[in-house]
């Protein structure tokens, strides 16, 4: 059997690993011809397994990819839609996970784009078509206990995240709202990791990006008490806040908590966005 014999009797696999990765099947086409190029250039030689290496290419091809799709989107000042799950704060713990589950759940798609590249590929790859963690971590040249980290976050985010850690993750953004609009500057800062990025998007076309504890602390202080209370949401499977002006939704806001501090937040300012993805829940 010859190299090209070799290849198509692993397209069909190798197009599925792709497009689970990629989530378009414009863009796992050309993966796999991408792919078929490294391959064909490194030779498959005495590959005792070329079903699993030409795996490990399309998946190396795949992150690259995703590497240069998050580039662009920074490039465009463009946030991905966010889901949302409005949950009852009041409802029963079962329910309260039914919902979020749910919610997420039904937007997989929407979901994994959230996650970074690696996460993704680590998710993809070990979750959806059972590659060993040593085998991931090959792709993505880390060790295997870095693989099963990310393969977890992936996981508590594609599941509606990990009801004990939420609950961990929503009192430490409970706390950054109270600080931000006690005004204290101190307790902000204690509440920020030192390299946290903050990311808006206004539907300009530009995002608006603050960089490092003080900046975001200065920031968030001087929204102060004026607006509403916002409402406790989760987004993407991590905890977030709904902000209200005049009773109508203005913006959402993502965070991500690592370690008890806040290392990153995402705010959707777009209206028209806005609306669309609360919608009437």
């Amino acid at each position: 059997m010859n190299d090209v014999e070799i290849f198509e009797q692993h397209r069909a696999h190798l197009h599925a690993v792709a497009y689970r990765i990629l989530g378009s099947s414009t863009e796992a086409d050309d993966a796999l011809q991408e792919a078929w190029i490294r391959a064909s250039r490194a030779g498959f030689g005495d590959v005792e397994n070329p079903g699993g290496w030409l795996t490990t290419i399309v998946s190396r091809v795949c992150l690259t990819m995703l590497d240069s799709r998050s580039r662009r989107r920074e490039e465009e000042g463009h946030l991905p839609d966010m889901v949302v799950a409005r949950i009852d704060a009041l409802a029963p713990d079962p329910e309260r996970e039914a919902l979020l589950a749910d919610a997420v759940g039904s937007a997989l798609t929407i979901v994994l784009d959230t996650l970074s590249p690696a996460e993704r590929i680590a998710f993809v790859l070990h979750d959806l078509f059972g590659l060993p963690f040593d085998d991931v971590a090959r792709v993505l040249d880390r060790s295997p206990d870095a693989v099963r980290q990310l393969a977890s976050r992936a996981r508590r985010r594609t599941r509606g995240g990990d009801p004990d850690t939420a609950g961990a993750d929503r009192a430490v953004v409970d706390a950054f709202l109270a600080a931000a609009r006690g005004g204290s500057f101190e307790e902000l800062l204690a509440l920020l990791d030192p390299e946290i990025v903050l990311r808006a998007d206004f539907g300009t076309g530009v995002l608006q990006v603050i960089s490092g504890a003080d900046a975001v602390a200065t920031s968030a202080r001087a929204v102060g008490p004026t607006r509403a209370l916002p409402e406790a949401i989760f987004v993407d499977g991590r905890v977030g806040l709904l902000v209200y002006a005049d009773g109508a939704p203005e913006r959402i806001m993502r965070f991500t908590v690592r370690d008890g501090r806040i290392t990153a937040i995402d705010v959707l300012a777009e209206p028209g966005r806005v609306a669309r993805l609360v919608g009437s829940r």
